[in-house]
């Protein structure tokens, strides 16, 4: 699944450091597919590519940045990546010529004239929307901890709020922002932004709860990277963590190792007639799993030892997708960070021990993470 991210920067004033309704003069000259305006004239929006791995979307962030800081500094400005800045004065401040923001700003007068706050918005590919309320739901409870690590907005209007996210709170001011209601399906999600739109309280794009079902996009947009549902009933979230080199047995096998940080959640059994929607891979598997470890001696298959012990798994797994019939054999360290490389290098040494089969040597051009190789298998081009 690919994740992408939306950072809102404010536009300053190098010379006075004041916010300044200038954000449109760097529209202008960046790329329009990757850079846009937003309600306030002194927001710049920034939009990644969807990627599969967040070293590619970290990659991808940091180089939008250095072009808006290249064209902001040849036009004296610069830009804050924070939720408020320390200066600013909404009577010299004014919105984008758009119907929809002139529509708000007369109907929420105040809200828009304060809406002086930046924010950074994720979405992750769920083309199911039942599958996306119910994630949705389940990353909920973690919003406030997300928060609390991203808080960047003690300043308002020249005083020191004492708060560390005051721009949470100019948020909630609006009808349809904050945590969303437990809602049962997506059919249930849209009732109810649908009576909120009718009702006059809200319109589409103002429907901003904290995460919710993309109003334009397959996605969970979290407003605070592969994505599966194990058995019908754990929904798994992987976040790539870097590469770690190569792992070589010589003469028998060489790949990549990577870093990875895995949540689970329980979730709801899928229906079977919701298998295989669009932009989900459905994957048939078998697998045996064998398990070592070094707790007592050399490498050998034993339990998982208690106490934070290394270990590492070995999955021989038949797999079946798009048709096709496949084998892959994985490693998966797990225990302290600093034992973990020896002892996928002792436990590779013991199951590549004997030569393969016809002398098949497995290497880098073979290995790769489940999510990558799911996306590009191995003659895929």
């Amino acid at each position: 699944m690919a994740a992408g991210v939306q950072e809102e920067f404010h536009t300053v004033d190098l010379a006075t450091r004041r916010l300044t309704a200038r954000a449109g003069r760097l529209v202008e000259q960046l790329r329009a597919d990757r850079f846009s305006s937003e309600l306030q004239r002194s927001v710049l929006a920034a939009n990644s590519r969807p990627r599969l791995r967040l070293a590619d979307l970290a990659a991808d962030i940091a180089a939008l940045r250095r072009a808006a800081i290249t064209v902001a500094q040849s036009l004296g400005l610069g830009i804050v990546a924070a939720g408020t800045v320390p200066i600013a004065d909404p009577d010299t401040l004014t919105i984008t010529p758009d119907p929809r923001y002139e529509h708000m700003q007369g109907e929420d007068q105040m809200l828009v004239r304060e809406q002086l706050i930046c924010g950074t918005q994720v979405h992750v590919d769920v083309n199911d929307r039942d599958l996306a309320v119910a994630a949705a739901h389940r990353v909920a409870p973690w919003l406030p901890a997300l928060l609390a690590l991203s808080a960047s907005s003690p300043f308002w209007l020249g005083t020191d709020t004492g708060y560390a996210s005051y721009r949470t709170l100019i948020w909630r001011r609006w009808p349809t922002t904050g945590a969303a209601a437990g809602f049962a399906s997506a059919a249930d999600y849209d009732q109810a932004v649908a009576d909120l739109v009718r009702s006059g309280v809200s319109d589409p794009g103002m429907t901003c709860f904290d995460v919710r079902p993309s109003a334009h996009l397959p996605t969970v947009e979290l407003r605070g990277v592969s994505v599966k549902v194990r058995a019908g009933r754990a929904l798994e979230v992987k976040a790539y963590r870097g590469s770690r080199g190569i792992l070589q047995v010589p003469g028998r096998a060489r790949g990549h190792l990577e870093a990875w940080q895995k949540w689970s959640f329980p979730c709801r059994p899928l229906r079977q007639d919701s298998a295989g929607p669009g932009g989900w891979q459905p994957v048939l598997k078998r697998r045996r799993i064998s398990r070592f470890s070094r707790a007592s001696g050399p490498a050998a298959a034993r339990a998982p030892v208690p106490g934070g012990e290394p270990w590492c798994a070995v999955e021989l797994t038949e797999v079946r997708t798009r048709g096709r019939d496949w084998w892959t054999l994985g490693f998966e360290a797990t225990g302290p960070a600093d034992l973990l490389h020896g002892e996928l290098q002792a436990t590779a040494a013991l199951v590549f021990a004997r030569p393969l089969p016809a002398g098949v040597e497995p290497g880098p051009d073979y290995s790769r993470s489940y999510a990558e190789w799911l996306g590009r298998p191995p003659g895929a081009g």
